[in-house]
């Protein structure tokens, strides 16, 4: 990050002031442990949904006490912020879809199961075998290269990952990690939205709404409460329980007659099947 001379801190504060205001979403990010090259990387990959910009946690705080005052709580790490004019739901999800492979290090946690796949490698017989057996894979040489010969999980999710495993993973250029921006809260209008809140599951969620709109027609129905979504299902249900009725109490009426009809013929026909007996 430039550093900046007092003299200048001033027009960066209003900078940001002028940045801030130009856009309808405004979100922080914890920069904390994100490489500046996968930064970069992440930041191209978002650049016509998003803007970004880096300073330092106070002249930050500055711009965002007269711009998004309740963002300043939010804080935190090693802040920047997003700027969009996405709506915060999809900004999360596009965050979310766009992290990138990045090599582990020593006591990261696996976030799914890393295997190491059977296969040959450009790794050339000599030390490196005892490493890759030292963490329980199967080896043997090929062509002059080490081939390791079953598929190996080498962490389950969920557990550290240890010196050993991380030389073997580098040792093969493999990068099970993943590494993405962490949103921490966004403003839109007068409205924060913390992580907790835009991390939500797109099926789930439609799923839920599919399943609310079924209940409450079913209510609509059951309670006879009709409102115009439910009125043409309503009329046809007490159509068809009309018809059951007159069906069932042979009860001649001009709409049902048929029915009633053919179950005399469906009855007659028993009746002369039991007496032929």
């Amino acid at each position: 990050m430039k550093y900046l001379l007092k003299s200048e801190k001033p027009k960066m504060v209003e900078d940001l002031k002028s940045l801030i205001e130009s856009y309808s979403v405004v979100g922080i990010l914890d920069m904390h442990k994100i490489p500046t090259k996968q930064a970069q990387k992440m930041r191209e990959r978002l650049r016509n949904v998003a803007a970004f910009k880096m300073a330092r946690k106070s002249l930050l705080k500055r711009a965002l006490e007269t711009t998004k005052p309740r963002l300043v709580e939010k804080l935190s790490g090693e802040p920047a912020l997003i700027l969009s004019k996405e709506n915060p739901f999809k900004l999360y999800k596009i965050l979310r879809e766009n992290r990138i492979p990045a090599a582990a290090k020593v006591n990261d946690i696996a976030t799914k199961d890393i295997i190491i796949p059977k296969g040959p490698t450009p790794i050339p017989p000599g030390p490196a075998i005892s490493g890759l057996q030292k963490i329980g894979l199967k080896t043997t040489v090929q062509q002059g290269k080490i081939a390791i010969l079953q598929d190996k999980v080498a962490a389950k999710a969920g557990e550290p990952i240890n010196t050993d495993i991380v030389n073997v993973l580098n040792l093969l250029k493999m990068e099970p990690m993943e590494i993405g921006l962490e949103l921490i809260a966004v403003i839109e209008g007068d409205t924060v939205y913390d992580k907790s809140i835009l991390d939500i599951d797109t099926e789930d969620y439609v799923n839920g709404i599919l399943l609310a709109t079924q209940q409450a027609i079913s209510l609509s129905l059951n309670t006879g409460y009709l409102i115009p979504e439910t009125a043409a299902a309503a009329v046809q249900k007490a159509y068809l329980e009309a018809k059951a009725l007159c069906t069932a109490a042979d009860i001649i009426e001009k709409d049902f007659v048929d029915s009633v009809l053919s179950k005399a013929e469906m009855q007659a026909k028993t009746l002369q099947k039991a007496a032929k007996l």
